[in-house]
């Protein structure tokens, strides 16, 4: 994983047991099938064979077999190959290739409640106010699980999931999420509304500043 905007650090995986000579080794890294992104000929670097899109964005750290692509972007994720062959006897044989799967990072905005409008909804006799709630959080990625609300006062707490609409912007690829509520108006009882970005089990989940009624 890498943040976006940030390097990226792909690692070969090489032991390199036999100590060979990188004098003797061709190294290199492509994306997919077609792609080269970096590589390094029998000791040096060479970048005729580059994809366009690579050339001057990556690093090859021959100590540690660990490729830097630096300035992520969304585009670069994906499944990444480290193919390394050595030289014997004048033709090259592959000796070691191991693949790792990039993916990208991009940190979402605190959520913000904001209230609406307080509307009136005319119950059976008598009217009933309501608050029209929206929880926005932007600029993140990948796209988020789900946004969900929490309702708590006194010693009650309890979850809600709004109508949640969520957009990808068709240039940057970043997420924007908002999520909408409509409760009635908490009447004679403090109570505060809390909003929840889930962005999956190991990127955890953001928390707005609770909002009181």
């Amino acid at each position: 994983k890498s943040f976006l905007n940030h390097t990226a650090y792909l690692s070969c995986f090489f032991p390199n047991s036999q100590k060979t000579d990188i004098k003797d080794l061709r190294v290199f890294w492509q994306k997919g099938t077609d792609e080269v992104v970096h590589e390094v000929y029998y000791g040096q670097e060479k970048h005729d064979n580059l994809s366009p899109k690579y050339i001057n964005r990556t690093k090859m750290d021959m100590d540690k077999w660990t490729l830097q692509l630096l300035n992520a972007g969304i585009v670069d994720e994906g499944q990444y190959t480290c193919i390394i062959q050595h030289r014997v006897k004048g033709s090259p044989k592959v000796i070691h290739r191991s693949e790792c799967l990039l993916h990208i990072i991009a940190n979402y905005s605190q959520p913000e409640i904001a209230l609406l409008h307080t509307g009136e909804r005319m119950a059976a006799h008598q009217p009933n106010k309501y608050l029209n709630l929206s929880c926005s959080s932007s600029g993140g990625y990948p796209e988020p699980k789900q946004m969900t609300w929490i309702i708590s006062h006194k010693n009650t707490t309890h979850g809600l999931t709004g109508h949640t609409d969520v957009s990808q912007d068709a240039v940057t690829k970043l997420y924007n999420v908002t999520s909408k509520l409509n409760i009635p108006v908490p009447t004679n009882t403090l109570t505060n509304i809390s909003c929840f970005l889930h962005l999956g089990e190991q990127l955890g989940s953001l928390v707005s500043v609770p909002l009181g009624i």
